[in-house]
């Protein structure tokens, strides 16, 4: 009777993993668009860069959507902020689009990111590997960046050059956005996250910033 219900349950939790992971990839597939929509329609309007106000508006969004992932509402402000964070893609896309190998260069980052999404997630749900040991490091990694931004940020607003440094939180950032990949898409197949909504966010933001970087990293070795 004990190993009847240890079979039914253990069979319930692979469901409902199965579910958040189909839930996630559709919504995930969904935001991209969505977001790459609004960067065209940005793009097409030439809507000048809008500095810090984007990054402002999407932290009170995942706030608000933390506190709303188990309602429609929060289903709503996802696709708010993946609006809200490719509308303001689109100057970025632009300026870099306007320099000598331009185009190349956003195709390569698309492509990579692509690339590095596809071959982490499918690593992970291959392989079955728990990555909750990358915790810690993540977390430290991420506190360091922040760091290192808000010091390239004091010493351009200074008048410093910063370009060495800004390159090097560029390949800080992708490598630990690799890390986050490969981290929550374990977390959810080993039911460590059972909100499709939040793991949609956790991936997105991941490929978001992922291609944010590798956009400088190959503008800079294109000499653009």
């Amino acid at each position: 009777m004990a190993e009847a219900q240890f079979v039914q349950e253990r069979r319930e939790g692979v469901m409902s993993t199965h579910k958040v992971l189909r839930n996630t990839y559709m919504l995930l597939s969904m935001t991209l668009l969505w977001s790459a929509a609004m960067a065209g329609a940005s793009m097409a309007m030439g809507v000048d860069y809008m500095g810090f106000l984007p990054l402002l508006l999407a932290f009170g969004l995942i706030f608000a959507i933390s506190k709303l992932q188990n309602s429609v509402w929060g289903l709503v402000l996802v696709f708010v902020f993946t609006g809200v964070l490719g509308f303001a893609l689109g100057p970025v896309i632009n300026m870099y689009l306007q320099t000598a190998g331009g185009t190349q260069t956003v195709v390569t980052a698309l492509s990579l990111t692509g690339m590095i999404f596809l071959s982490l997630s499918g690593y992970t749900l291959i392989s079955k590997k728990d990555f909750s040991f990358m915790s810690g490091f993540l977390t430290v990694g991420l506190w360091v960046v922040i760091g290192c931004i808000v010091i390239a940020f004091v010493g351009s607003w200074m008048g410093y050059q910063v370009s060495a440094l800004s390159l090097a939180i560029s390949a800080a950032v992708v490598i630990l956005m690799s890390g986050f990949i490969l981290y929550d898409t374990s977390r959810i197949l080993h039911g460590g996250e059972t909100n499709y909504i939040m793991a949609t966010v956790s991936l997105y933001l991941s490929i978001y910033n992922l291609f944010v970087h590798l956009l400088v990293l190959t503008g800079f070795m294109s000499d653009d």
